[in-house]
């Protein structure tokens, strides 16, 4: 796609930013979560998006080894299908990173897919708007008040049980996506609590507009806070697992959400991004052990629990001078739980030449996210194709949801 960026800044900062919030805030209400009774059925279905914000290198969570041009543009950070740099074999073509060894559980068990080459409709590389893009749900850029889980929620019968429950949001703000009229719930562990990129964002959206001149020294002191800790911090592969307990904990509740939203910082490797061991690696096994903590929390309910994992963007397929990769455009979706019709990577695959990739530099997108999220909401919803492409995702017609996701 894009031209490659060499800047060590990216404005995706993950906010440290002491001051903002208590440090000793453990829970949060945004609004009241309705206690009432649940309404006649047997099926009680779970659904959580998981989102890794930064941007989450595809092509090295699931490398596509068979292509032929995978590897020369990967050097020295390529996985391979033998050797000291294997990955877990998928399906002959693709591999998975070795981090992933509970995802890998659970493919082989027909619990778990990926959709490669997948992208939403955004094709410029801002975190900001990309992330925007991906939990509106909406083909462009835009002010927007609502996201997509939320007009899903509000989508549902009156009186349905997932709608009366309402949602779930894992995080010190409610996440864009999870906004809207439905009823949704906040709850943080503790060191989560430290103001988050999505609270920056707005934080400084507000001074943009209300006065330009503190909002540029506050851009310029967020840098400044980034780059004297060595640059974006890794995230905390316990925080990833404590999150995922804790949200599948309050979705087991018999009162509780059937619907979340979770978010894991830190994705965007412009550096010293690694192969099979390095910061992408360690990344990977954290969100590989919240994996593992939803199936042991879910129990019994995981035969009805979908968890998607989506991300703005991919990055570069070539990496760049510092064994990192720079922003990009396709990349991959995950979807694993109980309901899920797993055993499967899902990939109209585009190629590696120059020629193939998108703008020369990206994997190129042959898959509209809004396919995975309609298929999803579909298969754990019930909601029809006319319901989302008319209230969940307006004018989004043309995109048919993705069948056979969920068993």
């Amino acid at each position: 796609m894009k031209p490659v960026s060499t800047s060590p800044y990216c404005e995706s900062l993950p906010l440290s930013r002491r001051g903002l919030l208590g440090a000793g805030v453990s829970f949060f209400a945004w609004t009241h979560m309705p206690r009432m009774a649940s309404a006649a059925g047997t099926r009680d279905p779970r659904f959580l998006t998981v989102i890794l914000r930064g941007a989450m290198d595809g092509l090295s969570a699931v490398a596509p080894v068979s292509d032929p041009d995978y590897a020369a543009l990967r050097a020295g950070i390529a996985l391979g299908k033998d050797g000291d740099n294997a990955g877990i074999g998928l399906d002959g073509f693709f591999v998975l990173h070795p981090a992933m060894k509970t995802f890998a559980r659970l493919y082989q068990a027909k619990q778990a897919l990926v959709v490669h080459a997948a992208a939403t409709p955004y094709r410029e590389r801002s975190h900001f708007d990309g992330q925007d893009v991906l939990e509106t749900g909406l083909p462009g850029v835009g002010r927007v008040d609502s996201g997509w889980l939320n007009r899903a929620l509000l989508a549902l019968p009156k009186g349905d049980r997932i709608l009366t429950k309402g949602g779930l949001g894992v995080g010190t703000v409610t996440p864009l996506v999870l906004r809207g009229d439905a009823p949704v719930m906040g709850w943080a562990p503790q060191k989560l609590a430290d103001a988050n990129d999505d609270l920056s964002r707005r934080v400084m959206d507000l001074y943009t507009h209300t006065d330009p001149a503190l909002a540029k020294a506050l851009k310029a002191g967020l840098m400044a806070d980034d780059l004297a800790k060595g640059g974006q911090a890794l995230a905390d592969p316990n925080m990833m697992a404590r999150a995922a307990s804790g949200a599948a904990r309050l979705m087991m509740k018999d009162e509780g959400p059937r619907i979340a939203v979770l978010s894991y910082d830190g994705w965007d490797t412009h550096a010293n991004q690694g192969g099979v061991k390095g910061r992408l690696a360690d990344l990977l096994g954290g969100l590989d052990g919240a994996f593992a903590a939803f199936e042991k929390e879910f129990a019994e309910t995981w035969k009805d629990t979908a968890i998607l994992v989506v991300t703005e963007f991919g990055r570069t397929a070539k990496i760049n001078g510092t064994e990192g990769s720079d922003h990009g455009t396709a990349t991959v979706a995950m979807l694993l739980g109980g309901a899920v019709k797993g055993g499967r990577v899902l990939a109209d695959w585009p190629g590696l030449k120059a020629t193939q990739l998108h703008e020369g530099r990206d994997l190129k997108p042959t898959t509209d996210l809004r396919s995975v999220f309609k298929g999803v909401l579909a298969g754990q919803l019930g909601l029809s194709p006319q319901v989302l492409a008319e209230k969940v995702f307006p004018g989004s017609g043309a995109i048919k949801p993705l069948d056979g996701l969920i068993t």
